[in-house]
């Protein structure tokens, strides 16, 4: 199930999937984003860590939405598909075609963009439809490819869902690019280690459920919540990147 891992990064894998977990549901996204680059410094393989990742994101998406299909903005989730699923497809071969270095390289720097951004307060936002297009596009590309994608396409959706929808409109979104991408790897032969993500799902769900109960809390305080994050996550991505090319 765990590669070689010892007992000490099998206790920190299981935390960061509570923290993904935790992320996931209580900001509406990023699970991914703020967990997997914590995750490459244990083993450093996306492709290893992508399937276990996807395969929870469909798991708490559908337990999320079980009952809240009914408050999803369809219309609006329909259009914008037609600009993210093409790209996302282009970058999930880009993962299992280009060098592992230069994915690692990828996520971590736009994980440092990200990061930035947050720690000093700005916010990717969009005010014309072209460069809304741009983001769809650009968020579907890096999904495909790292499932990092979420704060581009955010910023759209931000701005052409109603705030009462936008989380449960969101998970339907990640529902669909994730199946399409673990379909992408069954189809490819990719190891999806379903055994791996089943055993980290209760630690996972421990996450999950508190962030529900605390997803209030973090949208009335999201300006501090993501300054701390951004700040954890420029060391955690600068280490990352030095690590790769000059150690």
């Amino acid at each position: 199930m765990f590669p070689d891992f010892s007992l000490l990064e099998i206790f920190f894998t299981g935390l960061l999937f509570m923290w993904a977990g935790f992320v996931r549901s209580g900001l509406g996204f990023g699970g991914a984003a703020l967990g997997l680059p914590f995750m490459l410094f244990i083993y450093n393989q996306p492709v290893y860590w992508l399937p276990i990742i996807g395969l929870h994101l469909l798991f708490f998406s559908a337990l999320t939405l079980r009952t809240r299909l009914h408050d999803v903005d369809w219309v609006y989730l329909r259009s914008s598909l037609l600009y993210i699923i093409p790209p996302a497809l282009v970058g999930v071969f880009g993962l299992l075609n280009l060098p592992n270095l230069w994915v690692v390289t990828f996520i971590y720097a736009i994980t440092l963009f990200y990061a930035v951004m947050w720690l000093f307060n700005k916010n990717i936002h969009s005010e014309r439809n072209w460069f809304d297009k741009f983001l769809l596009v650009l968020g579907g590309y890096v999904a495909g490819t790292s499932l990092t994608g979420a704060p581009l396409m955010v910023a759209v959706y931000v701005r052409n869902v109603i705030q009462t929808q936008l989380r449960n409109t969101l998970f339907v979104l990640w529902f669909i690019l994730v199946t399409i991408k673990m379909t992408t790897f069954a189809v490819l032969g990719v190891e999806l280690n379903v055994l791996t993500s089943l055993v980290l799902i209760p630690v996972a769900a421990i996450g999950h459920f508190v962030g529900l109960r605390t997803h209030d809390f973090i949208l009335q305080n999201d300006v501090l919540f993501k300054r701390v994050i951004g700040g954890m996550l420029v060391v955690v991505s600068g280490i990352g990147i030095w690590d790769s090319w000059f150690v």
